[in-house]
């Protein structure tokens, strides 16, 4: 009896390429849908809640490789991967299309039904009809990003998520190595990841209600200095109690701020191009994640001092900040950042 041999890593790598591609439209896709469906008021914590699940699955899988990888080797860990697929069709019924797309398209019963299933409160008479403040422009989304001046803004926005994403991921990567360099034993650094992760969680939830409040942008400048300066004085070491608050600012600050930023690009761009801008901005982003952990490695190599590899590290939060700092507010045709647009009030207005 003959067995198949199992598949090579050129075989392994293009699956798990086209699986990136899958998860690396979805999240652009969903706060594209809740931007176009949420209350103007609250557009920033639904996000915010998105992003935190997004997170939660990672500590689930995290979780889930530690109980199987042991026992039943690295295929089972794939295996439950593929456990959300029967549930699509479930789920699928949830996923709706922008207003403008529907309206576009004159699927008037589908937008109707789409607004009435996010307000039912809202009543919508047969003889109602719909009309779209904001025309399609001509062109494709891609090089809309830098039309209308918006190209600054886009530009800007970039190199935030480069700087943002290439401080989290080295951060989340080297953090137990950089303590354990400090001094402090394994144990306590791998606490230090955990209170990392729930900084971020908790920074997300109230960083999204603090959005919704003062505004998006108002609130990552600041967020992304806090999160240079805590991690600054993580170098500087003290005792436990203060360390770990540090961490949990710096994880609220970095991760928290990253995934408001989602928000902000979301609402910063018109709805016929909001997963165009969501995507390619996310995709700038993962190549400063792939960045950031060689960048922490040669840290290391270079032997610094400790506090130097937390400053070097705390740098890219203040380019962060100044790059959103440089995002206009104007970007033509009336829009205005951080104006977040309801289905029925921006995309889709009833028209007497």
């Amino acid at each position: 009896m003959h067995h198949r041999p199992p598949p090579g890593p050129v075989l392994f790598s293009v699956l798990r390429a086209l699986g990136g591609l899958g998860i690396g439209g979805i999240l652009p896709s969903v706060i594209a849908m809740l931007t176009d469906y949420a209350p103007k008021n609250r557009a920033n914590t639904m996000v915010a809640i998105a992003m935190c699940f997004f997170s939660v699955g990672g500590i689930l899988a995290a979780c889930v490789s530690l109980l199987l990888l042991p026992a039943f080797g690295w295929q089972s860990v794939y295996r439950v991967a593929a456990l959300p697929l029967p549930f699509l069709p479930f789920m699928a019924k949830y996923f709706l299309d922008s207003p403008a797309a529907l309206l576009e398209k004159g699927r008037l019963d589908d937008l109707r039904s789409a607004l009435a299933r996010v307000n039912g409160q809202a009543e919508l008479p047969a003889a109602v009809a719909f009309t779209a403040p904001r025309e399609k422009e001509p062109g494709s989304p891609v090089g809309a990003l830098f039309k209308n001046r918006r190209a600054l803004g886009t530009l800007m926005t970039w190199i935030a998520f480069f700087m943002c994403l290439l401080m989290v991921n080295g951060l989340t990567t080297w953090l137990p190595k950089l303590m354990v360099e400090a001094g402090y034993a394994l144990g306590s650094s791998l606490t230090f990841m955990i209170v990392l992760n729930v900084g971020a969680i908790v920074g997300t939830l109230v960083l999204g209600r603090l959005a919704d409040t003062w505004g998006v942008k108002r609130v990552l400048i600041p967020m992304f200095v806090i999160a240079a300066v805590s991690l600054t004085l993580l170098g500087f070491g003290s005792n436990m109690a203060v360390l770990l608050l540090l961490v949990a600012v710096t994880g609220a600050c970095t991760m928290g701020a990253q995934n408001i930023s989602y928000a902000f690009v979301s609402q910063y761009y018109p709805s016929f191009m909001r997963s165009t801008a969501i995507g390619l901005a996310s995709g700038v982003g993962r190549m400063g994640a792939i960045v950031g952990p060689t960048f922490g490695g040669v840290l290391l190599t270079l032997s610094l001092p400790v506090r130097m590899n937390f400053l070097f590290f705390a740098i890219p939060g203040v380019i962060a900040a100044l790059a959103f700092l440089f995002v206009p507010f104007s970007r033509g045709k009336g829009q205005a950042a951080g104006s977040t647009g309801a289905a029925a009030e921006d995309t889709a207005a009833p028209a007497s």
